[in-house]
């Protein structure tokens, strides 16, 4: 289709893909009333659109209200406002075509997937030849626009990855992690990092932070007015967190076993005795929560409860619900996975690569974190504006082959974790009941990624809390309902009002009360009677056997993928 197409051009274009949409769909098990039905429809509705762009007057169909075609460069030219017009119809039909065949969950919600990813790629807005919003600004520009989109596109080739932000802004260290502390151990998998206290007291019992190992840990620091460790540490607490190392080849057959030996149980053991206090509160965020649970599990086996405390943000423990990425999960997946990356590969394990993660989770909202930066930066030849958030993101990590199949098999596959005595790790049979410490569980209302009505699981696999839960739901989603810190006073989130957790999740919305701004102070007045008396702040970091290695964050956090 050319970019000075007619009117008739276009209805003609359109009607030709109409006629592939429904040959494309033949294969599909759709019941015919439904798809007859649909297909009146979708033709009453092209033809009221084209009788409205032939009528008299302004010659020109409404303005479409989604957001990629707002711009009046759309709703002023009638060719480019049928075509977006057209291209919503055609979309929202394929969608309701989607929803009405017939199968199994797991099978529609993979044609759901499938076909939502042709709709957006499709969209006219991402291509020059029909985006009148871009065709203007390289008209405005002489060709500079796009002049500037190539090189754009050239720099994320070389870089290996789309711009979702102004990279060259940020540095870690320097405006992004820079919290003050310290190195004060570090192994092959981990760097433990401890905080300079901002009081001059400190609670006795320390806090140590578990993050995701499949991304940056400085999503809790990313600038001082929106870090989750500087708040803590500002509440009094001596703060050490988990800083994982950015697998490289030498690290492609770590195992499961190891992540939860020489890492999660390693860093209870480090801190411990640079402490001196024999219990401490933990926290774990996604998937650092799986990993932080399973090693108090083992560690339980094993008759230590070193845990004061476990705080669980956005974390799933019971995977029978794990939202969109269960399309992603079937034997067949996991077999493939196994041979390719697990200990079944040639060489006894690979890197799954950063990239390959980074981009799975970017196409899970592909408008958000895709398309929009193909038209943004390409065709408009437009510098992204900085955003700390949208740079950690884009700062993948690795993940060993064996310990990512261990993972995926028995977690978001068979869902063994959750089950008493099903897995056997570090040696030990895995009972997630057998954690006796109190329980602060958080869930983000909007989150694709651990929906939040599996974060409610947790309540009830935890047993061994024995009535010692809170759960909480903020608004938002998978990191920005986390990261939400109080002086902006955005958000709200919802807190339970009777003194018992009921087992069904609806059954707790429909009593939970609204609060409006952060949770952190929510979950910074239920840490403090589990933090133990307040004693003078440490001097120094470390102690007499752990001496400080280097200033935070470390090396490990600058590794690039």
């Amino acid at each position: 289709m050319k970019a000075t197409s007619t009117p008739a051009e276009v209805a003609q274009a359109f009607g030709n893909s109409v006629g592939e949409i429904w040959k494309s769909m033949q294969g599909l098990n759709l019941p015919l009333p439904a798809l007859n039905t649909l297909q009146a429809d979708y033709l009453k509705q092209a033809t009221e659109l084209w009788n409205q762009t032939l009528q008299k007057g302004d010659g020109k169909p409404a303005a479409p209200s989604d957001r990629r075609f707002s711009a009046q460069d759309w709703a002023g030219n009638p060719a480019s406002a049928y075509i977006a017009q057209m291209y919503l119809l055609n979309a929202r039909t394929l969608m309701q075509m989607a929803e009405a065949v017939e199968g199994d969950a797991k099978t529609k919600q993979r044609v759901r997937f499938a076909v939502q990813q042709w709709v957006d790629a499709a969209s006219p807005s991402n291509y020059l030849a029909l985006n009148p919003e871009a065709q203007r600004k390289a008209l405005e520009t002489k060709g500079e626009s796009i002049s500037q989109g190539l090189k754009h596109l050239w720099n994320d080739v070389q870089q290996g990855h789309l711009s979702q932000t102004d990279e060259s802004v940020f540095e870690v260290g320097r405006n992004v992690a820079t919290t003050e502390g310290a190195v004060v151990f570090e192994n092959e998998l981990f760097q433990l990092i401890e905080y300079k206290p901002l009081t001059a007291k400190v609670f006795e019992r320390p806090m140590l932070f578990v993050p995701p190992c499949i991304n940056k840990y400085y999503i809790m620091d990313l600038q001082p007015d929106n870090s989750l460790i500087r708040y803590t540490v500002e509440q009094g607490h001596r703060v050490f967190v988990v800083s994982w190392r950015n697998p490289d080849e030498s690290m492609a057959r770590f195992t499961w076993d190891q992540y939860i030996e020489e890492a999660a149980i390693r860093a209870i053991r480090e801190v411990q005795d640079i402490s001196g206090s024999k219990q401490l509160d933990t926290l774990g965020f996604c998937v650092g929560g799986t990993i932080l649970a399973t090693a108090l599990a083992v560690l339980a086996a094993r008759g230590e409860h070193p845990a004061a405390s476990v705080t669980l943000l956005t974390t799933l423990l019971d995977f029978s619900n794990t939202g969109i990425l269960d399309i992603f999960v079937d034997e067949t997946m996991v077999q493939v996975r196994e041979m390719t990356l697990g200990p079944k590969s040639p060489g006894g394990g690979s890197l799954l690569k950063g990239q390959e993660l980074a981009s799975t989770f970017s196409f899970l909202r592909p408008n958000d974190l895709v398309w929009n930066y193909v038209v943004g930066n390409y065709l408009k030849g437009e510098t992204p504006p900085p955003f700390d958030l949208l740079y950690w993101n884009s700062d993948s990590t690795n993940l060993p082959g064996p310990m990512y199949c261990w993972y995926l098999r028995n977690t978001y596959h068979e869902n063994k974790l959750m089950q008493p005595g099903a897995l056997t790790v570090c040696g030990e049979k895995v009972d997630l009941g057998a954690i006796k410490a109190p329980v602060y569980v958080y869930a983000s209302r909007e989150d694709h990624i651990v929906p939040w009505d599996a974060a409610y699981k947790n309540t009830q696999v935890l047993r061994g809390a024995k009535g010692r839960v809170r759960f909480v739901m903020g608004a938002s989603g998978h990191i920005a309902g986390v990261i939400n810190p109080p002086a902006k006073g955005k958000r709200s989130h919802w807190i339970g009002t009777g003194s018992t957790l009921p087992a069904d999740a609806q059954d707790w919305f429909a009593k939970a009360k609204e609060h409006p701004g952060s949770w952190w102070t929510d979950w910074a007045d239920w840490l403090k009677p589990h933090a133990g008396k307040q004693i003078a702040a440490p001097k120094a970091y470390g102690n007499r056997t752990h001496k400080a290695i280097e200033p935070a964050p470390g090396r490990y956090v600058k590794q690039k993928a």
